[in-house]
């Protein structure tokens, strides 16, 4: 009784974001990022070295998972928002539900059992098991955002300490990472030391999700009060998820600005995977100097640590979608001047770097011009899809770890890279030029267009949205 009485002050006024909110939201999202560090840097290595599969094994396995998880990547959102809410909210509730599962999905991942197809059967099922546990709560995480907030500073504010937390993740990781695999490589043996660091980083996560969970007490209506509002807002007597779903695709053809953000988020992803996909051929390659890979990572986090505390700054003088332009634009100049100078290495390394900066700073503007697009389809519609349109931020990143293979593999081979160049060592002109457009050009062709459609396709102002959330509130009222 007391958290719903809560709950009905809280639906009439506006509950200020906490200090909590304010400092630790996103402990969540640096688990998040400390977790899937050790498959973005080892998962490979693992399939190879560990598990000692043969390339053709290690390349089904990869593309399989990776396209799987591409393909669920926009279920996600749907999910949240047709499925009956639970007990504490159509979103909150799955900070608590799901993430426990993850530690011990995502160590099977990094298990080889045996030397059978059953051996490779866990491996892959693991593999989609475990990003369906995190992927549902990471959507219902960043859906809170727009939650508990009512103005779009307020989005800004939690999506920037989101963004600095997760950094701080990045950061952290290649400090320990590394030390915490060979510490519990002495207790459960090498073969095993990666799944149980697996384990040890989903509990960190799964912590942190249920810290978040904790913070966002009572800016959200229990599943019992959303199921009752529900009822009394139907018009006519028809299936309730029918009704959504069909509100739910009205709301994705009623909104033009959520599909040239789709598109012009997937720039950076280009930029983020396959930048740091082909950074340790570029440093070993053309730079000559293997080890420069762990400094480039170093430096490249720590200045996406500084991006992420200055973006809320930013945004608030630039709005978040000029910020994100600003940066695209930004990159572009920076990559364009790696690959003019692609010969000396820490031109290139500060150059790639500072595109870090700016892409990280991307990144906090984000979660709140995807929120925007939700305040925008529900002022159009009447329906409030939240969930399945921060759902569909996952959709870029996905296709942007597709497209790491596909385009690294593309540069290598059009480069003339061949395992006679692994045993010899000898690159060639065409190598090293091929490389390094890998490395710079190529993803600054991909962030200008993503600041091209940014430009021309995506108009919400800041203006827009605060008459938009007037008037959404005021419909709300009126029902009441």
């Amino acid at each position: 009784m007391e958290e719903h009485s809560n709950h009905e002050q809280n639906s009439n006024e506006h509950k200020e974001i906490s200090k909590s909110l304010k400092r630790f939201f996103g402990v969540g999202d640096f688990g998040f990022n400390f977790m899937t560090n050790i498959e973005t840097y080892y998962f490979q290595f693992f399939l190879t070295d560990i598990a000692k599969f043969t390339i053709p094994i290690v390349t089904l396995i990869a593309t399989l998972t990776s396209l799987v998880d591409a393909a669920l990547s926009w279920v996600y959102g749907v999910l949240l928002n047709t499925m009956k809410p639970m007990k504490w909210g159509r979103y909150r509730s799955w900070l608590v539900v799901i993430p426990w599962l993850v530690p011990f999905l995502y160590a099977f991942q990094f298990i080889k059992l045996n030397d059978g197809v059953a051996g490779i059967v866990i491996i892959i099922v693991a593999t989609i098991t475990s990003h369906i546990a995190w992927n549902i709560p990471f959507v219902a995480n960043i859906s809170m955002i727009n939650i508990a907030s009512k103005t779009p500073e307020d989005r800004m504010a939690l999506s920037s300490t989101r963004a600095l937390w997760g950094a701080l993740g990045m950061v952290l990781y290649s400090y320990v990472g590394p030390g915490v695999v060979s510490i519990l490589a002495a207790v459960v043996g090498a073969k095993n030391s990666y799944g149980a660091a697996a384990f040890v980083f989903g509990a960190v996560m799964a912590a942190g999700y249920f810290a978040h969970f904790k913070m966002f007490e009572g800016y959200e209506e229990s599943g019992a009060e959303e199921f009752a509002r529900l009822q009394r807002e139907k018009k006519a007597k028809q299936d309730q998820h029918t009704a959504k779903g069909h509100g739910m695709l009205k709301s994705l053809a009623a909104n033009p600005y959520l599909l040239g953000l789709i598109v012009a988020d997937l720039a950076k992803y280009v930029y983020m995977f396959v930048a740091s996909g082909i950074a340790v051929y570029y440093f070993t390659y053309v730079a000559g100097n293997a080890g420069l890979t762990a400094t480039f990572i170093l430096i490249s986090n720590l200045l996406g640590v500084a991006a992420s505390y200055l973006s809320k700054r930013a945004a608030g003088k630039f709005s978040a979608r000029n910020t994100v332009i600003i940066s695209y634009l930004c990159m572009v100049v920076v990559l364009v001047l790696g690959f003019i100078f692609y010969n000396s290495t820490w031109m290139v390394l500060i150059m790639v770097s500072i595109a870090q900066f700016f892409c990280t700073m991307t990144n906090a503007c984000g979660p709140a011009l995807y929120a925007d697009c939700a305040i925008y389809s529900e002022y159009k519609t009447g329906t409030n899809a939240t969930g399945m349109i921060m759902g569909l931020s996952n959709i870029p990143l996905k296709i942007g770890v597709v497209s790491r293979g596909i385009l690294i593999n593309a540069c290598l081979a059009m480069a003339g890279f061949s395992l006679a160049v692994v045993q010899s060592n000898e690159v060639t002109v065409k190598l090293a030029r091929g490389i390094s457009m890998g490395f710079t050009i190529i993803p600054a062709i991909a962030v200008g267009l993503g600041a091209l459609i940014l430009i021309f396709g995506y108009k919400l102002s800041s203006k827009d949205i605060e008459k938009y959330s007037a008037e959404i509130e005021k419909r709300k009222q009126n029902r009441a």
